[in-house]
Formats: C-alpha cells, structure tokens, sequence
C-alpha cells in the first residue's frame, strides 16, 4: 500500500508550505498531495481553503487577492513561530520541489466551492512546461473539472473525490472520465469499497493517520493512503 504525504508533511510543518513539501520530498513515499486555487490576477497557488484566514495572518478570499497581496501574510507562525517565515507557495513553486524526485503528484483542483475559469488549461501548461505529465493525478471533488482535464489530456490520470457512500462509484468514474477514486476513509468499509476494489480502479484512501486503520485498509487492497504523517506511517508499515 502506496502513501502520500497530505498537503505537504502535515502533521509536522505548516500544511500546503515550501517546508512542509521539502520535508516530504526527503522522504521514501510513493507520492505528495496538495490544493490549488486561482487568485484575482490568475496565479495558480497552493492552499487548501478558500481563504487565508485559517492558515495565514490574514484574512480574505484567495479569489479576491492577487499573489503579491497574498505573498505578505505569514503561513506559518498558527502552526508554530519557528515557521513565520513561509508565505503561500505558487505551484510553479511546489513543482520545482519536486521536479527531480521520484514522489507521483497528487493535485487537487479547489473549485468546488468558486469556479475558477481556465484553470484546468493553467495546470496542465505547467505541467507541460516541467515535464511531469506522467508523475501526476489530477483530483477535484468538482468533478466536471475531472471530466474537463481528461478531455483536454487524455493521457493524464484523473481521479474523482468523494465524501459519499455511492453506488458502483467505478462505474461512475467511467462516466466521468476518471482513472482512479479518492474516498474519504470510512467509505471504502462499505459495500462500495469492496466493489470498487474489485474492478481494478485505484483506490486511495484520505485521510489516514492511525496505524490501526492503515493495517485495516492494507488488508482490504486500497492501493494508497494520504495521511499528515508520511514519515512515522512508512516506517509502521515497512516494519
């Protein structure tokens, strides 16, 4: 079973960060996952809410800011004072992390909440541009953007996000045009579960940080977790 570091190493730095990510880039995980949003001059930066105001010193919409608004506010000192230091990362930012590791990159597209116009078309340049199609997954809980991304590159994996026990969630990944099904962890206990397993969908599971569940996921065959605590839940299951 395959793990991936949620929003950067979480659980240890501040999440969605420049040190969060170089933390897990150190690491012997398969993979590191992380959010994006749009600002008001269309800079694509890496953030999981809507706004700054849990995450940062500031307060606002990341929609209504642009970059050089956002890059004065402090993303680290509300998880501790050591980190006051780092600002809010663009995803050119993240990539250069990451562009010469092994790590499969998982991003997910925030706009579910506020439609971000042309997003899906950025992304994919900047991808192009670093040369990483073929070490990503593209994720969303929007999932007309999934169906947006698989359109416009057919060879990059998508994959639907999910909070819902569903019905043959495989066979609606189909539809939509998704490679792979991202569940929130109780889910996959169901019925669903055990059918999407089975009809060879990769599964990966969010968000994981008790080893005991990790054991219980193993034993089922999702094929990868996402949990706060890449470093200590590799180390459990590799002993």
């Amino acid at each position: 079973m395959k793990i991936y570091a949620h929003r950067g190493s979480s659980g240890t730095h501040p999440e969605n960060t420049i040190v969060a990510f170089k933390a897990a880039a150190k690491l012997p995980i398969h993979g590191v996952e992380f959010d994006v949003h749009m600002t008001k001059d269309h800079e694509l930066v890496v953030i999981h809410d809507e706004t700054i105001n849990r995450t940062s010193n500031g307060t606002g919409f990341i929609k209504d800011m642009t970059l050089a608004e956002l890059k004065k506010f402090d993303f680290g000192s509300w998880y501790s004072y050591e980190f006051k230091k780092e600002t809010i990362p663009t995803l050119r930012e993240v990539l250069y992390v990451f562009k010469d590791t092994h790590h499969h990159l998982n991003i997910e597209l925030k706009s579910d909440v506020f439609p971000y116009e042309g997003m899906e078309q950025a992304v994919l340049q900047m991808l192009k541009d670093y040369r990483l199609e073929a070490r990503v997954v593209i994720s969303s809980f929007n999932h007309e953007m999934v169906r947006n991304v698989k359109q416009l590159a057919p060879p990059i994996e998508t994959a639907v996000l999910f909070m819902e026990v569903m019905i043959e969630p495989h066979k609606y990944a189909d539809v939509v045009g998704a490679d792979a099904l991202h569940a929130f962890f109780p889910t996959v206990l169901r019925e669903m579960g055990a059918e999407a397993i089975a009809s060879g969908k990769k599964v990966r599971v969010f968000t994981v940080n008790d080893e005991k569940y990790a054991d219980l996921l193993k034993r089922i065959g999702v094929d990868a977790i996402f949990t706060d605590y890449p470093e200590k839940m590799w180390k459990y299951l590799k002993s």
